[in-house]
């Protein structure tokens, strides 16, 4: 018999009865056919049972159940029915596992297990809790085999209560110190969130296997220490223990998490070392991860170039870690290798160059992506519009934006929330306030992040009462808790609008502590209205918060550089010499002939340089006419009046503009992304630039969109 039940599917089917080499059929006994049944004991029926059991083979197991009713051995036969509800339970059938269980008067040990384990294996926790309780009332003890799976249903429904009461039973019955038992323990106390149980139980078995190792190791990365994660695999290696590919996944993940590169490179050797051949292909995705973390793209694009076999989720990686990391040239050029390769590009993909895309103003790149999406059957998910919307948005063509978003069947919230940050990000605040309401009526509830789209849609236009409205509103209406990101906004647009005062009375007044993003919206407000005195209040506790971060040295600079206070120009500068801090120059973009251009500010490096100066002079001389006077106080520096114009004329956008200007029709619009804050100066200049030479210019700087048309801006000269 032993030989018997070890047969696998391929070797036993040739010693099954006929009948079950026949086409399957249902469980009803009518439909046997009668001519074909051979005597079968009950020892030999249950010998078939329980291989099928083993191999969850369920047709044949109905078939088999079909020909024991017809065949009259399952009548007060308690070995055939409990193995029978064992089948179905080991193959996810519940009720029919169910209807046989509750036929059986003398159940044993076996049958309750089977039943058990069942209902927590296939996602039924509260009907596995259920039969566990029975069991007890009907006089029968858990055993080993109960334990890991009545463990696992605590897990899963996240009963703590009755998950540390079984842990005791577990622990008074002995059947603790059992692996597995151990094993789902420290699975579930993970689950809980309760690290610090499962550690206990981890340090109190007497034996660990992998599993023990593995689980530890997920459980400290999906509640967020990561360090704890580092702490267990280093004594992993200390004590010996072997490891697999899935303990090495979960600690690149926790490198990447940490963005801890000098042990992401441990581990990466570790793998070496050790020559994990076999899980070296299944690894390269995470150790890619952990080097786009740690912004190390030298050793990213080496161990990309390595892999023998590249599929989409290694293509998606590097693609969607290019465009993380503000890489959005490599992401793109990688994408056009992936599709001259033959690799097939999924939603994810399409996403991640969406990104890519709005990162440089790439409008045609984009548009050629749509195309591809349309006929290739992408376009309908809600995801993959909501991307585009997006995309269109951040590249200046809020028409197509507005289209794909009146075109998706299935808007979520999270569409509402981008088609209302674009119309944000152009100056359409009221616009944006509208769309807000619609969403509304449509019994859309808002959610934090709606609501700071909405906010920033007011603070780019100053719609003061309505914003302020909103935010009381929504907060409690809607039972949205304010957080950092709508303090930020509310500063933001109290500020701007030149309530100093207000703006700072929120943050004294805050329900949580102001954030340096919240400090930096204040600091920019002073500056815009030139309140030296908040402006270096608002600077030291920016300072304090983000030490590093060089906007605000920046910013506090400026300051000081409009009221001509030079020596504290040059402290702040000094500061930001002693902490390595540097301003990033000022660099533009524009699409031309399918080709991203590049320009940093003063750029000789263009093949066209010399064309494009000659047309700045130009253009200068024009706008001298028309009554142009520079505005040097965009230039902090302390030179001379001639070398501050001059300085104007080496920005980055109108560099861009001239070559432009230079390539195309008088009809062609001219879209510029920059990675700045436009100048005063600039903001004038091209002003005049749209009125003379008759052109629509769409320029995205760090904070949003103008639309330059016929000497005038969308942004009203408020930004």
């Amino acid at each position: 018999m032993d030989g018997v039940l070890s047969l696998n599917r391929k070797l036993f089917k040739h010693h099954w009865p006929p009948f079950l080499n026949k086409t399957p059929f249902t469980t009803h006994a009518h439909f046997v056919d009668k001519s074909l049944l051979q005597p079968l004991s009950s020892l030999q029926c249950g010998a078939i049972l329980q291989s099928l059991t083993n191999i969850k083979w369920l047709t044949k197991g109905q078939q088999l159940h079909a020909y024991i009713i017809v065949s009259g051995n399952i009548q007060n036969n308690t070995y055939l029915t409990t193995k029978l509800a064992a089948f179905y339970a080991n193959c996810g059938h519940m009720t029919d596992a169910q209807v046989i269980f509750d036929g059986i008067v003398l159940k044993n040990s076996f049958l309750w297990n089977f039943m058990i384990r069942g209902y927590a294996c296939n996602g039924l926790p509260v009907k596995a809790l259920v039969l566990y309780q029975q069991m007890s009332c009907f006089g029968q003890k858990a055993d080993k085999f109960t334990y890991p799976f009545v463990i696992k249903a605590c897990g899963d429904f996240l009963n703590v209560e009755m998950g540390r009461r079984i842990h005791g039973e577990a622990v008074h019955s002995g059947f603790d110190s059992d692996i597995y038992v151990a094993n789902s323990l420290l699975a579930m106390y993970s689950k809980f969130g309760d690290m610090w149980t499962a550690r206990m139980v981890f340090d109190r078995m007497p034996v660990r296997d992998i599993t023990s190792w593995n689980t530890m190791i997920s459980g400290y990365v999906k509640n967020g220490k990561p360090k704890e994660a580092l702490t267990i695999f280093y004594l992993m290696k200390q004590t010996g223990s072997s490891s697999d590919g899935m303990t090495l996944v979960g600690l690149l993940c926790t490198c990447a998490d940490l963005a801890a590169l000098k042990q992401g490179k441990e581990i990466h050797g570790y793998v070496i070392r050790n020559r994990y051949a076999l899980c070296m292909d299944f690894l390269m995705n995470p150790l890619i991860e952990v080097y786009f973390k740690c912004n190390s793209m030298v050793y990213v694009r080496r161990l990309f170039e390595k892999m023998a076999w590249k599929d989409t989720v290694s293509w998606n990686s590097m693609i969607s870690g290019y465009a993380r990391n503000n890489y959005a040239f490599e992401s793109l050029s990688l994408f056009c290798r992936m599709i001259q390769e033959g690799a097939k590009p999924d939603q994810v993909t399409f996403i991640s160059v969406l990104v890519a895309c709005d990162q440089i103003t790439a409008l045609q790149f984009g548009m050629s992506v749509h195309s591809y999406l349309v006929k290739n059957g992408f376009g309908a998910t809600t995801v993959v519009a909501t991307a585009l919307i997006d995309m269109y948005a951040k590249c200046g063509n809020l028409a197509c934006a507005r289209r794909v978003f009146c075109e998706t069947p299935e808007k979520n919230l999270i569409c509402w929330s981008v088609m209302i940050s674009g119309y944000g990000i152009h100056g359409m605040g009221r616009e944006a306030v509208s769309l807000f309401h619609e969403m509304i009526k449509n019994n859309i509830i808002p959610d934090e992040g709606v609501l700071t789209s909405v906010l920033s849609a007011c603070s780019h236009t100053g719609l003061v009462a309505e914003g302020k409205e909103i935010f009381y509103t929504v907060t409690k209406d809607y039972d949205v808790e304010p957080v950092l990101a709508h303090y930020s906004c509310m500063v933001d647009l109290l500020g701007r609008a030149g309530h100093l005062d207000e703006a700072y009375k929120l943050i004294q007044t805050m329900e949580i502590n102001p954030s340096s993003d919240i400090w930096a919206a204040f600091l920019n407000a002073c500056r815009l209205h030139r309140n030296v005195e908040m402006a270096e209040i608002s600077a030291q506790n920016f300072f304090d918060m983000n030490a590093k971060q060089v906007g605000g040295y920046i910013c506090l600079s400026n300051i000081y550089a409009a009221e001509k206070r030079w020596d504290d120009v040059e402290r702040v500068r000094t500061l930001m010499r002693e902490k390595g801090l540097t301003k990033p120059p000022g660099c533009s973009f524009v699409e031309f002939d399918k080709m991203v251009h590049q320009f940093l500010v003063g750029d000789k490096s263009h093949p066209q340089i010399e064309d494009i100066y000659a047309k700045l002079r130009q253009l200068n001389h024009l706008l001298k006419e028309v009554g142009y006077k520079p505005d040097t106080s965009s230039v902090l520096y302390n030179v001379d009046e001639e070398t501050k114009e001059n300085m104007l004329w080496d920005h980055s956008e109108r560099l861009a503009i001239a070559f432009v200007l230079i390539n195309t029709g008088p009809n062609t619009i001219i879209r510029i992304t920059k990675n700045l804050r436009v100048c005063r100066d600039c903001h004038t200049v091209i002003k005049l630039i749209s009125k003379i030479t008759c052109r629509e210019i769409i320029m995205r700087d760090i904070r949003r969109f103008h639309h330059f048309r016929d000497g005038f801006c969308s942004c009203g000269d408020y930004w």
